[in-house]
């Protein structure tokens, strides 16, 4: 009965260190982004995902959206930050974005995405015609 009853306890204590969260990653995103919108507004590009737990991924990005907008972007040098994750394998996929942007010659633009749980901050500087209010998709893929 004895040895029955440590077996219990050394499985019971396997279990719960097997069951323990991960440890949690911070991870950035730098990118470029390009696009145009007349009703409709769609931009493309790239960038990297870059997590303090050593994990890092090039990513295809694109977003997608209706809403009142008007005019091209481009932006050179976008940074994002996600919420904590266990994995880097949580940040890919469809986000649902909201922005507000404008901007003439230099434009700014910042917005937040969130898929589940996860959300990013997203901001850049670039060039272009933007003025709208936009709301859609924005994907992150793995390259």
């Amino acid at each position: 009965m004895k040895k029955f009853a440590t077996l219990c306890l050394l499985a019971l204590a396997a279990a719960m260190v097997a069951a323990r969260p991960a440890a949690a990653a911070d991870c950035e995103l730098k990118f470029t982004l390009k696009g145009w919108a007349a009703f409709y507004k769609t931009a493309s590009g790239s960038g990297v995902i870059t997590c303090d737990n050593g994990e890092t991924a090039k990513v295809r990005l694109e977003a997608k959206g209706g809403g009142l907008a008007a005019g091209r972007s481009k932006i050179d040098d976008g940074h994002g930050r996600f919420s904590e994750v266990a994995d880097i394998s949580e940040l890919f996929g469809a986000y649902v974005q909201a922005n507000a942007s404008a901007g003439a010659g230099k434009s700014a633009e910042a917005g937040v995405v969130t898929k589940g749980e996860v959300s990013l901050a997203l901001s850049g500087t670039g060039k272009g015609i933007d003025l709208g209010i936009t709301f859609g998709k924005f994907i992150i893929t793995k390259r």
